[in-house]
This record gives C-alpha cells, sequence and structure tokens, in this order.
C-alpha cells in the first residue's frame, strides 16, 4: 500500500507538470480518463467464517472511464486478483475438512457510476470531493488450485465433487466510492466494490456430502476431493459422513482499492494539436480569393 500511494504522488506530480506546459491544457475540454489501482481482494464462500471474508489477498485494476453526463460516466475495466481460503482457519469442525485453495482470476467489467454531486460546465470545475456509486456487468476468469505433495494442482479439470464446471462466469459488480481532487486533471478514489457471481465454485467446492469415490476420474481426484485422513489418519472416512459444502448461496469476491485518474487531452491522437486548437485557428484566420489573410 505505501508503494500504491508513493506512485499516486509521483504520477500526480508528473501528469500536472507536463500538462502545465501547454498553453490550452486547462482550455482543452475533457470527457476521457485513464484509471490504474491497486487493492486488496477477498472471497466469500466455503472456506470462510461465517460473517466473515475470507484470506485477504491482492488486485491490480487498469481501465477507462467517459463521461457522458456531469453526474453519469461509463467505466470499463481490467482487473487481476488472487483469492484464497483454507479450513486451517475455521472456528468450528471445517478444521477437520481439511480442504484449501487458491485462484488467480481476471475480471472484465462494464459499469455505469452517478456522482453524488455535478461536475461544473468544465472538467476542472468538478467538486473537489465527491461520492459515487456504480454498477454492471462483467465476466470473471477463475482457476482455483490446491496445494498436494508440493505442487499446485488445478482442480476444475478434476472434477473433485464430480461435477464440469466452467472457469468462465458472468458477474455483476456494484459499489461505493470517493473521489479526490488532486489538481486540475488528476483524481484519487478510495473504491469498494462486490462482486455477485452465479457460481459455488470460486473455491471448487459446494455439494453438502463427500461424492462416492468410486465415480471420480482418478487417483488424484480422489485425494484432493476428501482430505480429511491427511489431518487424522483415524478419521472415519465415508461418503455419507460429514459436510462438504454448502450449495444453498453462490461464492463472492469483495475488492477495496485505491486508484489514480488522469484526464486525457480532446485531440491527443492528433499530432499533438487539439481539435480546440485547430477550431480556433480556422476561426481567427480565413482565406479569402484574393490571397490574402483576413481576420
Amino acid at each position: 500500500m505505501r508503494r500504491l500511494f508513493l506512485f499516486c504522488f509521483v504520477f500526480t506530480l508528473i501528469a500536472t507538470s507536463v500538462d502545465a506546459q501547454s498553453f490550452y491544457s486547462i482550455r482543452r475540454e475533457r470527457s476521457l480518463l485513464v484509471t490504474f489501482g491497486s487493492g486488496t481482494a477477498a472471497y466469500l464462500g466455503e472456506m470462510t467464517n461465517p460473517g466473515s471474508l475470507g484470506k485477504v489477498r491482492y488486485n491490480i485494476v487498469f481501465g477507462g472511464e467517459y463521461y457522458l453526463t456531469n453526474r453519469i460516466s461509463a467505466r470499463a475495466e481490467l482487473t487481476y486478483f488472487n483469492i484464497s481460503g483454507s479450513d486451517e482457519t475455521a472456528n468450528d469442525d471445517r478444521v477437520e475438512r481439511n480442504l484449501s485453495f487458491t485462484s488467480n482470476n481476471f475480471e472484465i467489467s462494464a459499469t455505469g457510476a452517478f456522482n453524488l454531486f455535478p461536475n461544473g460546465r468544465r472538467f476542472y470545475q468538478r467538486p473537489g470531493f465527491n461520492l459515487y456509486g456504480f454498477a454492471g456487468i462483467g465476466v470473471m476468469y477463475m482457476n482455483p488450485k490446491a496445494e498436494y505433495q508440493g505442487e499446485k494442482v488445478a482442480l476444475q479439470p478434476l472434477q473433485t465433487e464430480g461435477v464440469k464446471y466452467s472457469r468462465i462466469q458472468p458477474v455483476i459488480p456494484y459499489g461505493l466510492g470517493a473521489r479526490l481532487k488532486f489538481g486540475p486533471f488528476v483524481n484519487v478514489m478510495i473504491e469498494g466494490g462486490y462482486r455477485k457471481t452465479f457460481t459455488d465454485y470460486l473455491d471448487d467446492v459446494s455439494i453438502k456430502r463427500y461424492p462416492d469415490p468410486t465415480t471420480l476420474s482418478s487417483d488424484l481426484s480422489r485425494a484432493l476431493s476428501d482430505r480429511r485422513l491427511e489431518r487424522d489418519p483415524n478419521y472415519p472416512v465415508a461418503p455419507n459422513l460429514g459436510v462438504r459444502g454448502n450449495p444453498d448461496n453462490d461464492d463472492g469476491y469483495f475488492l477495496l482499492n485505491v486508484k489514480v485518474q488522469y484526464y486525457l487531452p480532446a485531440g491527443s491522437g492528433n499530432g499533438g494539436k487539439s481539435k480546440v486548437t485547430q477550431r480556433k485557428r480556422k476561426a481567427f484566420y480565413r482565406y479569402n480569393k484574393r490571397g490574402g489573410l483576413r481576420r
């Protein structure tokens, strides 16, 4: 987190310094922002204690935002995040279950945001502090793995519950944030968002009872389906004894981020000359039929 705050500070100074050297930098209208941020990620599922999130991990996000009105914007973001869980931290009899996972995931989302306070007529006239909410749709790629005999093993291909599920899942992101104006071109944001999913397999655990081991496809699948004997060799293992998961509730995850936004200049891809500048020059000078310039 300290490195992120340092990056935000340095990025803000550089961006402000570079744009300040352009005469038209403030006068250009800007509606498009580029976003970069990082923070924490935590999941909610079968390997978390009731009413709490799982292990706090990390995420990195990159995206863009475009203002449609002075309150409403459209956003697109790509997020890389890691989530994990383990029965070692359970505060009930789930310790005997002895399951664990970690997963490196990607999310692509498209959301709309609504500001509590409207921006001014120009981008630099926006409030120094604002609150906002966002919601939208997204797609997530997940890949839960477990450590077995010193190696990380992907669980989805093993079908440890005898269930075939997809690694690609839809999500609904929604949340709240606070935005601080840091100079005319830069915003710093703190944002928290929950992702509702439609799968119970972020952690590769769902069905209530252990599957019949004879129905599983391999010895590795059977070993990672029921790991109770690894903890206690005398544990009474049977498919109808003990609870493996809870199919009544889908899994979810929460992201908490610090983000930096930078307003891109209008016409930045037009050889360095903004459309505003070109319009001013065309309006200021005109070429007449006699070959002269007139105002």
